[in-house]
Protein backbone atom coordinates (compact mmCIF):
# COMPACT_ATOMS: atom_id res chain seq x y z
CA UNK A 1 0.00 0.00 0.00
CA UNK A 2 1.06 3.48 -1.16
CA UNK A 3 0.56 6.47 1.07
CA UNK A 4 -1.38 9.34 -0.68
CA UNK A 5 -0.27 12.28 0.81
CA UNK A 6 1.25 13.30 3.88
CA UNK A 7 -1.57 15.40 5.83
CA UNK A 8 0.73 17.00 8.51
CA UNK A 9 2.57 18.59 5.23
CA UNK A 10 -0.05 19.68 3.25
CA UNK A 11 -2.60 21.16 5.89
CA UNK A 12 -0.23 21.29 9.48
CA UNK A 13 -3.02 23.66 10.74
CA UNK A 14 -6.10 21.85 10.79
CA UNK A 15 -3.59 18.89 11.70
CA UNK A 16 -2.55 21.35 14.53
CA UNK A 17 -6.09 21.74 15.47
CA UNK A 18 -7.01 17.93 16.06
CA UNK A 19 -3.60 17.80 17.66
CA UNK A 20 -4.59 19.93 20.20
CA UNK A 21 -7.94 17.93 21.40
CA UNK A 22 -4.91 15.30 21.37
CA UNK A 23 -3.52 17.25 24.05
CA UNK A 24 -6.67 17.98 25.82
CA UNK A 25 -7.50 14.13 26.29
CA UNK A 26 -4.22 13.38 27.69
CA UNK A 27 -4.32 15.75 30.34
CA UNK A 28 -7.81 15.22 31.19
CA UNK A 29 -7.00 12.90 33.89
CA UNK A 30 -8.39 9.66 32.50
CA UNK A 31 -5.73 6.81 32.51
CA UNK A 32 -3.03 6.61 30.84
CA UNK A 33 -3.66 2.71 30.21
CA UNK A 34 -7.42 2.91 29.59
CA UNK A 35 -6.54 5.68 26.82
CA UNK A 36 -4.69 3.28 25.10
CA UNK A 37 -6.63 0.56 25.43
CA UNK A 38 -9.83 2.76 23.90
CA UNK A 39 -7.43 4.14 21.04
CA UNK A 40 -6.49 0.21 20.51
CA UNK A 41 -10.00 -0.98 20.28
CA UNK A 42 -11.34 1.96 18.21
CA UNK A 43 -8.90 1.13 15.68
CA UNK A 44 -9.00 -2.50 15.55
CA UNK A 45 -12.74 -1.78 15.26
CA UNK A 46 -11.94 0.98 11.79
CA UNK A 47 -8.95 -1.55 10.85
CA UNK A 48 -6.35 1.58 11.43
CA UNK A 49 -3.19 -0.73 11.00
CA UNK A 50 -1.01 2.22 11.88
CA UNK A 51 -2.88 3.39 14.57
CA UNK A 52 -3.36 -0.23 16.14
CA UNK A 53 0.73 -0.66 15.83
CA UNK A 54 1.15 2.94 17.50
CA UNK A 55 -0.99 2.43 20.27
CA UNK A 56 -0.52 -1.17 21.12
CA UNK A 57 3.38 0.56 20.86
CA UNK A 58 2.42 3.04 23.25
CA UNK A 59 0.97 0.65 25.18
CA UNK A 60 3.62 -1.50 26.11
CA UNK A 61 5.70 1.41 26.99
CA UNK A 62 3.27 1.93 29.88
CA UNK A 63 3.55 -1.46 31.48
CA UNK A 64 0.63 -2.87 29.36
CA UNK A 65 0.94 -6.32 29.20
CA UNK A 66 1.06 -8.56 25.99
CA UNK A 67 -2.26 -10.78 27.48
CA UNK A 68 -4.37 -7.68 27.85
CA UNK A 69 -3.65 -6.78 24.27
CA UNK A 70 -4.29 -9.55 22.66
CA UNK A 71 -7.39 -10.32 24.28
CA UNK A 72 -8.78 -6.87 23.60
CA UNK A 73 -10.93 -7.34 20.82
CA UNK A 74 -12.18 -10.21 22.56
CA UNK A 75 -12.53 -8.20 26.23
CA UNK A 76 -16.33 -9.35 26.87
CA UNK A 77 -14.85 -13.14 26.85
CA UNK A 78 -12.13 -12.15 28.95
CA UNK A 79 -11.28 -11.85 32.88
CA UNK A 80 -8.32 -9.78 32.52
CA UNK A 81 -10.32 -6.34 32.23
CA UNK A 82 -11.58 -3.76 35.25
CA UNK A 83 -15.41 -3.04 35.45
CA UNK A 84 -14.01 0.53 34.45
CA UNK A 85 -12.67 -0.65 31.48
CA UNK A 86 -15.45 -2.90 30.26
CA UNK A 87 -17.52 0.46 30.33
CA UNK A 88 -15.11 2.57 28.20
CA UNK A 89 -14.46 -0.29 25.92
CA UNK A 90 -18.26 -0.93 25.86
CA UNK A 91 -18.70 2.99 24.72
CA UNK A 92 -15.81 2.96 22.44
CA UNK A 93 -17.90 0.24 20.17
CA UNK A 94 -20.78 2.10 20.96
CA UNK A 95 -19.51 5.47 19.83
CA UNK A 96 -17.13 4.06 17.03
CA UNK A 97 -19.59 2.28 15.52
CA UNK A 98 -23.08 5.06 16.29
CA UNK A 99 -24.36 4.88 12.67
CA UNK A 100 -25.11 1.27 13.72
CA UNK A 101 -25.65 1.30 17.54
CA UNK A 102 -27.00 5.12 18.28
CA UNK A 103 -25.11 4.79 21.80
CA UNK A 104 -28.04 2.61 24.02
CA UNK A 105 -29.01 3.74 27.24
CA UNK A 106 -27.96 0.44 28.63
CA UNK A 107 -24.39 1.40 27.50
CA UNK A 108 -24.28 4.72 28.80
CA UNK A 109 -25.57 3.45 32.14
CA UNK A 110 -22.65 1.25 32.18
CA UNK A 111 -20.62 4.40 31.90
CA UNK A 112 -21.87 6.48 34.08
CA UNK A 113 -21.76 4.00 36.73
CA UNK A 114 -17.93 4.18 36.39
CA UNK A 115 -17.49 7.75 34.97
CA UNK A 116 -18.24 10.95 36.18
CA UNK A 117 -20.23 13.29 34.01
CA UNK A 118 -16.85 15.34 33.33
CA UNK A 119 -14.57 11.88 33.02
CA UNK A 120 -17.56 10.92 30.26
CA UNK A 121 -17.29 13.77 28.14
CA UNK A 122 -13.10 13.20 28.26
CA UNK A 123 -14.07 9.67 27.55
CA UNK A 124 -16.54 10.63 24.53
CA UNK A 125 -14.01 13.06 23.76
CA UNK A 126 -10.75 10.63 23.42
CA UNK A 127 -12.83 8.17 21.19
CA UNK A 128 -13.98 11.12 18.73
CA UNK A 129 -10.46 11.81 18.50
CA UNK A 130 -8.86 8.41 17.72
CA UNK A 131 -11.98 7.84 15.34
CA UNK A 132 -10.76 11.05 13.79
CA UNK A 133 -6.93 9.37 13.49
CA UNK A 134 -8.23 6.28 12.17
CA UNK A 135 -10.21 8.09 9.13
CA UNK A 136 -7.01 10.28 8.59
CA UNK A 137 -4.47 7.27 8.54
CA UNK A 138 -7.13 5.20 6.94
CA UNK A 139 -7.97 7.41 3.92
CA UNK A 140 -4.16 8.63 3.57
CA UNK A 141 -2.90 5.46 3.73
CA UNK A 142 -0.43 5.81 6.61
CA UNK A 143 1.40 2.52 7.18
CA UNK A 144 2.69 2.00 9.96
CA UNK A 145 6.82 1.38 10.53
CA UNK A 146 7.89 -2.08 9.34
CA UNK A 147 11.22 -3.69 11.22
CA UNK A 148 13.20 -5.91 8.48
CA UNK A 149 13.26 -9.57 9.23
CA UNK A 150 16.05 -11.05 10.12
CA UNK A 151 16.91 -13.84 7.44
CA UNK A 152 15.97 -17.44 7.91
CA UNK A 153 19.03 -19.64 7.69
Amino acid sequence: MKPRLNPYQVAPDTIKALSALEAQVQASGLEKSLIELVKTRASQINGCAFCINMHTHDARKQGETEQRLYLLNAWRESPVYTDRERAALAWTEAVTLISETHAPDDVYEQVRAQFSEVETVNLTMLVASINAWNRIAISFRSTPPVKARAAVA
